[in-house]
């Protein structure tokens, strides 16, 4: 495991050498670096610009953690031009670094911070994303109906729960635990983009969360756990200002 100290000592390294290239134009940090790390397994997170080749950029990036002698490097791409490159070193520090066109920077969430800006456009262009994320009626909003997904989830545990397979039905029942976090990390105003923090979220809702895991793999504990979860997912969804779910939906659900 790393120290605090060695994490900065990283992060000044990668800073240095990426900046010093002509081809980024700036670097953005994110996540909770920005105020101050969440604790000692937190990660470094990156938004690397150029106003050039993204290409030629993702190669100096690999360059640049590839000195590190890491132990992997993974590359996603998620549009044609929007590379992350997630590198593990052998101390177990995480790096994940975007690197996109400086048009395509934006903005998801409160925590960046513009550590470079080699052209003063990076600064101008983040605010500007940041008013558009700070005036979005819902910032952080799911983009599929996930009242019905639930109880479409709920519906298969029942019928899977007849038909004695026990593996598709627990698959189920995750689901639907994820479907329920998701309503209530949005009633609590959490980011959803890459929220792993859980142990932030209401006490009384992780005892209730977390007591739908069934104790034992039984038919009745299933049902049980199953029964738990429509309950607090209707719960969940009476205290939220965007996510409903209409009578007929909800008399699919018999609890």
């Amino acid at each position: 495991m790393y120290s605090a100290e060695e994490r900065n000592d990283f992060f000044i390294k990668t800073v240095e050498r990426l900046e010093s290239s002509n081809l980024v134009e700036g670097i953005v940090q994110l996540g909770s670096g920005v105020i101050g790390y969440k604790d000692e397994y937190s990660d470094i997170d990156l938004m690397v610009a150029t106003s050039l080749d993204v290409e030629s950029t993702k190669r100096l990036v690999y360059q640049t953690l590839g000195d590190f002698n890491p132990i992997y490097i993974k590359e996603k791409q998620f549009s044609k031009d929007i590379y992350l490159l997630i590198a593990f070193l052998g101390n177990s520090l995480e790096f994940n670094v975007s690197i996109l066109p400086r048009e395509l920077l934006n903005v998801k969430s409160p925590l960046w911070k513009v550590i470079v800006d080699n052209t003063g456009y990076i600064s101008e262009k983040m605010n500007a994303e940041n008013e558009v994320f700070q005036n979005k009626p819902v910032q952080y909003e799911v983009n599929f109906d996930i009242a019905f997904e639930f109880v479409y989830c709920a519906l298969s545990v029942d019928k899977e729960m007849k038909r004695n397979n026990f593996i598709y039905a627990l698959k189920m029942l995750d689901s639907m635990r994820e479907y329920t976090l998701i309503v209530q990390a949005m009633n609590e105003q959490k980011k959803l983009h890459q929220f792993k923090a859980y142990e932030t979220l209401n006490p009384s809702f992780i005892n209730a969360y977390l007591s739908t895991y069934p104790a034992e793999l039984t038919m009745e504990s299933l049902e049980a756990s199953s029964k738990q979860l429509k309950e607090l997912f209707a719960n969940v969804v009476e205290q939220s200002s965007t996510i409903t779910m209409d009578k007929e939906l909800r008399n699919l659900l018999k609890f």
